[in-house]
């Protein structure tokens, strides 16, 4: 293993302390305000971003914020590879600044983008697209590729399912977690829209999770395609009352697959994956119990379900 893999798995290692883990965050989640709340998680690894102050959704921005913050840090330390890894890996990142930019080419006004810096894949260029059709120039010629159409329900579903195809190309420790996901955003099409899959949202889709699955109509025909590696997503999934159950036990999965990666005691690709999923986990954890915060503690309960 490389020198570079050595010092980058220890900084990686090193990087999981900087997070609240389970038992901080479920009191966080007590807190009878967000301003209570706010007040103790600007005193965490997550005050670099985090301020008293900040309004609910800010302050859940912020939350990602840090957990970008720290992925850059780490990319200072990875080897060349290690970055091509965490720019795949932080590629939501860049879908969801997408999405709000696609919000602000119809009039809204979404809040600043998330700041990726050298682990942005198109963003810089995408900032620069003033219609849909430029938006859709700007990812054919970027590794995101021609999302088939300017409709922005064609970019962001060509957009996710294109993310799961890179992340088992380049990221293999993480090709379970890609699966799971893309089997849940398809579950989720299923009982929320008639419409099939966009053309490219399919060949991406089908490379994932095989053309079957991909075709399905209904929640019931899409369960019984899927191979084992994407079908522990929708275990116990009846309907479509049951997805927010199984996001969260998409979560829980990364996030034990993640330490159980981060530990290992041969630095290399595996300790930086783990290290992402468990930092990313986190921040996801910290964004829930802020919004259990600001119903007054009130609905512990349902945290602990999906948390």
């Amino acid at each position: 293993m490389s020198v570079g893999w050595v010092a980058g798995s220890v900084r990686a290692r090193a990087m999981t302390r900087r997070r609240l883990g389970r038992a901080a965050v479920r009191a966080l989640a007590g807190r009878a305000s967000v301003a209570d709340a706010l007040v103790s998680l600007a005193g965490s690894p997550y005050g670099h971003d985090v301020r008293p102050g900040q309004s609910l959704e800010q302050a859940q921005r912020a939350v990602v914020e840090g957990f970008v913050w720290n992925m850059r840090v780490l990319s200072g330390w990875v080897p060349r590879e290690g970055v091509t890894m965490l720019r795949v890996l932080l590629g939501c990142l860049e879908i969801w600044n997408t999405d709000d930019h696609l919000r602000r080419l119809a009039g809204a006004h979404p809040p600043p983008a998330y700041r990726l810096g050298a682990l942005a894949t198109a963003w810089p260029r995408l900032t620069r697209a003033s219609t849909l059709d430029e938006v859709r120039q700007v990812l054919a010629a970027s590794a995101w590729g021609d999302p088939g159409a300017a409709d922005p329900r064609d970019i962001a579903l060509a957009m996710r399912t294109c993310l799961a195809d890179r992340v088992m190309a380049a990221v293999p420790a993480a090709a379970a977690w890609a699966a799971g996901a893309t089997a849940l955003l398809v579950a989720r099409e299923a009982t929320t829209d008639a419409r099939p899959l966009p053309a490219r949202a399919q060949i991406d889709g089908a490379r994932v999770l095989g053309p079957a699955a991909v075709a399905a109509g209904t929640l019931g025909d899409l369960v019984p395609t899927l191979s084992g590696s994407a079908r522990w997503a929708l275990a116990d999934v009846s309907d479509g009352s049951d997805l927010w159950r199984a996001e969260a036990g998409w979560w829980r999965r990364v996030e034990d697959d993640g330490f159980a990666l981060a530990r290992r005691a041969t630095a290399g690709p595996e300790v930086l994956a783990g290290t992402v999923a468990v930092m990313a986990v986190d921040a996801w954890r910290v964004r829930a119990a802020l919004e259990t915060a600001a119903r007054g503690g009130l609905g512990l309960e349902v945290f602990d379900a999906v948390a």
